[in-house]
């Protein structure tokens, strides 16, 4: 299929859009990350032991803000995006997750994967991700190693402190 210079361009911007998100995530960019959304964003994450389940720009930044805090260390990497054109204005998207999320506050480490599914629209000439949900591929979780030691720790600066954060509950369901 040959594509279009405006489709190439639609998907490259659909691309850094999806980067951004993570490495917004990962500094704790909040700014950054609410810019990425639209405003009746939903949000639907299904990990080993919990269910997430956003609708709205408000409950997204309030979700991830508090599930990115100061005494945790994450990484996320998308791979492979698999990206259609649905109309003039809308897309979606297929990602590999790799990610490592590290809590000081449970002394664990999580090592996973997840398969994303992502639906975007232009909205004012930008793109933006509308739906964003993902199920785990593997996920598995150990107390972390203390044989070495943490020497950058970006969160930890600009994460939200224990005296910051809200009560999320609402948006969680453990199982």
């Amino acid at each position: 299929m040959a594509y279009t210079l405006q489709q190439l361009s639609d998907f490259e911007d659909i691309r850094t859009l999806k980067h951004r998100y993570f490495r917004g995530i990962d500094t704790a960019d909040w700014a950054l990350v609410r810019g990425l959304f639209t405003d009746d964003v939903t949000v639907e994450y299904r990990g080993g032991g919990y269910k997430v389940k956003c609708n709205g720009i408000e409950e997204t930044m309030l979700m991830l803000a508090n599930a990115f805090p100061s005494d945790a260390l994450a990484m996320h990497l998308g791979h492979m995006p698999e990206i259609t054109l649905t109309g003039d204005d809308t897309a979606e998207g297929i990602w590999y997750l790799e990610d490592v999320f590290i809590s000081l506050e449970r002394d664990d480490h999580t090592h996973g994967t997840a398969i994303y599914r992502d639906r975007y629209r232009r909205e004012d000439g930008q793109w933006k991700i509308a739906h964003t949900e993902y199920d785990r591929v593997m996920e598995v979780v150990y107390p972390r190693d203390k044989s070495g030691h943490i020497s950058v720790h970006l969160l930890a600066r600009k994460g939200l402190k224990p005296e910051e954060r809200s009560d999320i509950s609402h948006l969680l369901e453990w199982g």
